[in-house]
């Protein structure tokens, strides 16, 4: 089983049911995320909570 193959069927479910309004969240979802993951393992986290 490949690596990316839940990117795949995404990509594969929002091109076959016409859902492409669901990328932009995902993708906000996505950075969020790796933004909350990179603020905990990083000495620039204190720079990033003055962000918010």
């Amino acid at each position: 089983m490949s690596k990316f193959s839940i990117f795949k069927e995404l990509w594969y479910f929002l091109k076959k049911r016409k859902r492409f309004w669901l990328a932009p969240i995902i993708m906000v979802l996505v950075l969020l995320s790796m933004l909350v993951i990179f603020a905990q393992t990083s000495a620039v986290a204190p720079f990033i909570y003055t962000l918010f």
